[in-house]
This record gives structure tokens, C-alpha cells and sequence, in this order.
């Protein structure tokens, strides 16, 4: 079991690895993608980049990481992305091979495995990112099918935590998903938003540490249920699952 969690738009400042090698990077069969991205990004001036990736003044020092891409110190991707579902996961406490269950989608990588070596960035899934022969693509085009691609190569059950955005990037039919609902005090249901991702979290370090070998969705509620989840198998839509809070 494979479980592929979202990036977060937070990150951990510097690292003690060496600069970022594409090669030491799982699914390597992205890597033209990921350098012709690479090379856009980083050449992007500061202050062309900051409307660019939506943000102000304030974190232009997001902005200028990128223009450092290939020389800026390294450190595990599962360390490099903090935020709420990361809090959750706690990756600090997990075994090596709870980690290596682990992957995170990327606009920037694609596809990452939980201990691959990359460095500060900014770049979110919505992005427009200029290109070199001053078109303007989104980051779906930029990635075609190649993350599709790859994940459909995965010889094993894959839990799909990502938010809609970097579904969208590379989706993967058969893949388990799960939608995360509130219980209200009249009896109804809401989506959760925010703290969807907390949820989520929590549910992928209880599948990180679980029995790898499962092969479908009710196998996965069944790990969730014998952690005190309320999980619900959707019999309507194949795959996907309803995380009850």
C-alpha cells in the first residue's frame, strides 16, 4: 500500500543536504518534466514571480528560494512540507518503513517519495507558470498524462489523499479516496474544509504503520475502524471512502 498525501503550501526552511540531484528522486521517469519546470521557475524574476504564484510582499523570500532551486541545501520531503496535516502525521515519530509507505504529490516534482532529498520552493498546483517561449501554462498541461502515467505503474493499492488540485495534475483511476464529513448536531453531514487536512493526517499515519498488505477500499476502513475511526465504504462511487468526524 501506497498512501499519497497532499504538499502544503508551508514549508521548513533550510536543510543539511546537498544540493538537489534529480536522479536521487523517486519515479525518474519524470524528471524531463520536472527540469524544464525547474528551469522556468527558477528563472523567473523575484518580482515578476511574486503575482505569479499569488503571494505579497511579505513572503517574497518564497519567491527568491525559487530562483536558488538547484543550489540551495536538501532535506526529506516528508520533513520539508509542515502545516496541519504534517503536524498530524508526526513523520519525526514513524519507522523507516512507515516512510517508505508514504508519498507526496508536487506541482514542482510531480511525485515524491516520502525520503526524497528536495529543497525550499514555492509553487502550488493553480499555478500559471510562465514558460520559456512566453506562454503561460497551467500546471495540468505542464504534467500531461506523466503522472498519471507513473502512478498507474505502482504494483500495489494506493490510498489518494491529495486535494482536488493535484488530483487533477495526474489522477489514477482505481486509487482509494477519501472525503472527510462533520457530523452535525441535527444529524446532518458538512464537508470538512481546513481541518480536513488534520484528518487526513491522522489517517495516513494510522496506514503508514498498518499490515502493507491490503488490497482494497473496505480493507483500508477496516484499519481505520480498529484505530477508532468512523469510516464509511461509498457503495455508490468505487474507491472512495467517507472519514466521519
Amino acid at each position: 500500500m501506497l498512501i499519497l498525501l497532499p504538499p502544503s503550501e508551508t514549508k521548513t526552511p533550510g536543510g543539511t543536504g546537498a544540493a538537489l540531484n534529480l536522479g536521487d528522486l523517486s519515479f525518474p521517469e519524470l524528471t524531463p518534466r520536472r527540469e524544464r519546470i525547474i528551469e522556468d521557475l527558477s528563472a523567473l524574476p523575484v518580482d515578476d514571480a511574486l503575482p505569479v504564484l499569488g503571494i505579497s510582499e511579505k513572503l517574497r523570500a518564497e519567491a527568491e528560494a525559487n530562483r536558488h532551486l538547484l543550489g540551495s541545501p536538501t532535506m526529506p520531503a516528508i520533513h520539508r512540507y509542515s502545516g496541519v496535516l504534517f503536524d498530524a502525521l508526526s513523520p519525526a515519530t514513524l519507522p523507516p518503513t512507515a516512510l517508505r509507505r508514504l508519498a507526496v504529490g508536487s506541482a514542482l516534482f510531480g511525485v515524491l517519495g516520502a525520503l526524497d532529498p528536495i529543497p525550499h520552493y514555492r509553487l502550488s498546483g493553480g499555478t500559471r507558470l510562465p514558460a520559456a517561449d512566453g506562454s503561460t501554462p497551467t500546471m495540468r498541461a505542464r504534467w500531461g498524462r506523466s503522472i498519471s502515467d507513473s502512478l498507474a505503474d505502482i504494483d500495489e493499492l494506493v490510498v489518494d489523499l491529495r486535494s482536488g488540485v493535484y488530483q487533477q495534475l495526474g489522477r489514477l483511476p482505481g486509487a482509494v479516496t477519501v472525503r472527510v464529513e462533520s457530523l452535525m448536531p441535527d444529524g446532518s453531514r458538512k464537508v470538512v474544509s481546513h481541518f480536513n487536512k488534520h484528518h487526513k493526517g491522522e489517517l495516513a499515519r494510522v496506514l503508514a504503520i498498518s499490515d502493507p498488505g491490503v488490497s482494497s477500499s473496505s480493507e483500508v476502513a477496516d484499519i481505520a475502524r480498529s484505530a477508532g475511526m468512523s469510516v464509511e465504504v461509498d457503495d455508490r462511487k468505487r474507491g472512495q471512502l467517507t472519514l466521519v468526524v
